[in-house]
């Protein structure tokens, strides 16, 4: 199976488009596990691909003796990016995908996505945060997206499963210094382990939200918002959800708490 642009097929006609596509050349950005992802430019403008040569047996024995769900191709991630598109959640955009083989160890795949240009990662935007505030519309507008963001994919059967700043991406295309905060557009990227459920888990969603608050904790979030996170992502006045749900949101911050530890061998400045 392969879904490409007309544009494209007509470029690999009588080719072998899979082995075409495998031996792109471009800017590596990551290898591992049977999989890379490659930057490329394609009739003047810029691409990723992210392609899987199969990641053998022995990886997928190893996750699953380890109880995680093993990511055998790329249909997972182009699975993602159309079910993000159905909810209104921005991402990239899909410009074809292929996938052949039966084996599920020697799986071949592809995903082509758009280049996400003029954009900054909240990691890299908020990094200076907790030297440097920024205004305080711009927090607020940020924290109260990504919160819409994870109640939007937790509401609707989708599990992250990667889900840190890092892998939001913010439009800067007036400039880093010139952001609207009542104009934002976040994408959400990085979705090859997405798990889509009918109704996604307790379990699940801790993991999710405990990622999100570990990756957040050295970038000088206030427990203000912290707690407007909770009130947006619940739907529920916070006093409600800090009684009712009180069992979950404990679970999170030792979930977050542990994972700082484990990451950088310290212990966390938590203010919640």
């Amino acid at each position: 199976m392969i879904v490409l642009p007309e544009s494209w097929i007509e470029r690999f006609e009588g080719e072998d488009i899979f082995k075409q596509l495998f031996n792109l050349q471009g800017t590596l950005y990551r290898e591992k596990e049977g999989r890379k992802t490659l930057r490329f430019s394609f009739n003047g403008k810029y691409y990723f691909t992210k392609i899987h040569r199969g990641v053998g047996w022995k990886e997928i024995i190893k996750n699953l003796s380890q109880l995680r769900l093993p990511v055998f191709s790329a249909q997972n991630e182009w699975n993602a990016i159309k079910r993000l598109d159905q909810f209104g959640i921005k991402t990239m955009r899909l410009v074809g995908y292929g996938k052949r083989g039966w084996n599920p160890a020697r799986l071949q795949s592809f995903v082509i996505v758009e280049e996400l240009e003029n954009t900054i990662s909240l990691e890299d935007l908020c990094g200076s945060w907790a030297s440097s505030k920024p205004s305080y519309a711009l927090k607020r507008a940020l924290t109260i997206e990504v919160a819409k963001i994870a109640r939007t994919l937790h509401e609707n059967g989708m599990n992250h499963r990667d889900f840190y700043i890092c892998h939001f991406l913010l439009d800067v295309s007036n400039g880093k210094d010139s952001i609207n905060p009542n104009s934002l557009h976040l994408y959400l990227i990085d979705l090859h382990r997405m798990k889509i459920t009918r109704k996604t888990s307790w379990r699940n969603r801790v993991k999710d939200i405990a990622a999100l608050y570990f990756s957040s904790m050295d970038i000088g979030l206030t427990k203000l918002d912290l707690m407007r996170f909770i009130r947006i992502y619940q739907r529920k006045p916070l006093r409600e959800t800090l009684y009712k749900d009180r069992f979950f949101w404990w679970y999170v911050r030792r979930r977050a708490i542990s994972l700082y530890r484990k990451e950088f061998h310290r212990e966390p400045a938590v203010i919640w």
